[in-house]
């Protein structure tokens, strides 16, 4: 339980409750002893900001979800082979975000995209769909070394359909299930799970 509690914190950096309860499908009520109990460790603190509370990880409960998360993996080889085939499509994901977020013009190389020019938008919404269709079998590969990756794969499609259906957010807005999001999780997952650094 405080594995899949303390990664949940971690993948959602800031959330409260039930927020960290859905992450992985836990039982709300021993999610909240697990959280008071890796507070009373050092492990995680409660903050709250205006009208919104919610829980993040320390220091040393960011040590400690790496070591437990090294517990429960046998083959780490097979998840860094994962990760290198991952590496690319992550250097796609973050160009298409920035394309989606600035559309260039001649006099402003870093001007905001207004999301006016339907050809523009169309680019980069194809480009996702190609991410999309690649990120399937990663997420399979990963599943079935970790079950705990289960659902990257259909969160993203989701968003990715929402966002073609004209909703835009749903490309990269960090209080929504985006793509963005949605790909900023899985790869603070697989560098919590290998223990590398971003």
């Amino acid at each position: 339980m405080m594995r899949l509690v303390l990664h949940a914190v971690r993948l959602l950096g800031f959330a409260d409750t039930p927020a960290i309860a859905r992450r992985f499908d836990l039982p709300k009520q021993a999610v909240e002893e697990a959280l008071n109990d890796a507070e009373a460790q050092g492990w995680t603190t409660r903050s709250t900001f205006a009208d919104t509370s919610g829980w993040s990880l320390t220091e040393s409960g960011r040590a400690e979800n790496e070591r437990l998360l090294a517990q429960e993996l046998d083959d780490t080889e097979a998840v860094h082979k994962v990760y290198d085939d991952f590496l690319p499509l992550n250097a796609l994901l973050q160009q298409a975000c920035t394309d989606w977020q600035l559309r260039p013009t001649a006099t402003d190389p870093l001007a905001a995209n207004d999301h006016t020019d339907p050809a523009w938008d169309a680019g980069v919404l194809h480009e996702l769909k190609a991410i999309d269709q690649a990120l399937a079998p990663i997420v399979a590969r990963l599943t079935s070394i970790l079950n705990r990756f289960h659902g990257y794969d259909t969160r993203f499609s989701t968003a990715l359909e929402r966002a073609t259906a004209g909703e835009t957010a749903w490309v990269d807005r960090s209080d929504l299930d985006s793509c963005h999001r949605v790909w900023f999780e899985l790869h603070e997952d697989l560098i919590a799970t290998l223990g590398l650094k971003r």
